[in-house]
């Protein structure tokens, strides 16, 4: 039976887009981890449905339009930390490049995407709080899923 924790996953970033939309393609990409995730979110696509009712006969649902999902990485706030700083560069709101993103789970199995990121608020919660910055990264390309070695 397989599962576990999460405990150990890594988010990296790269501010460059594959050649090629396969692992290969991402492989070949400069790298930079990020420092201070807590959490990511959900990694994976959904699928919007369409409806159709016939007047003669039943209601017709088809797979429409695909979602690659959005990482939504709950960081402590560092502006040293080199993977952050890539982050809060596409942020800027007149950015309107594409990151990617490597996600390696803690059995080795890895997720690539990547798209444009919709700003990186910081979260002041108060006094007993700590200082985080949540990014929303949307993510536009197809999730590329490497099995565990």
């Amino acid at each position: 039976m397989g599962g576990g924790t999460a405990a150990g996953t890594t988010l990296s970033v790269s501010a460059a887009k594959p050649a090629t939309e396969d692992a290969a393609g991402y492989v070949a990409l400069t790298w930079t981890e990020v420092g201070g995730v807590e959490k990511l979110g959900a990694i994976g696509a959904s699928v919007n449905k369409t409806e159709f009712l016939l007047l003669k006969g039943t209601k017709l649902k088809l797979k429409g339009s695909a979602d690659h999902g959005t990482l939504q990485p709950n960081m402590l706030h560092d502006d040293d930390d080199a993977g952050q700083t890539i982050i809060r560069t596409f942020a800027d709101p007149d950015n309107k490049d594409e990151l990617s993103t490597k996600v390696v789970y803690p059995d080795g199995a890895i997720r690539y995407s990547g798209g444009p990121v919709f700003g990186s608020p910081e979260n002041v919660d108060g006094a007993d709080a700590a200082l985080t910055e949540t990014p929303t990264i949307e993510l536009t390309r197809k999730i590329v899923k490497v099995s565990a070695p």
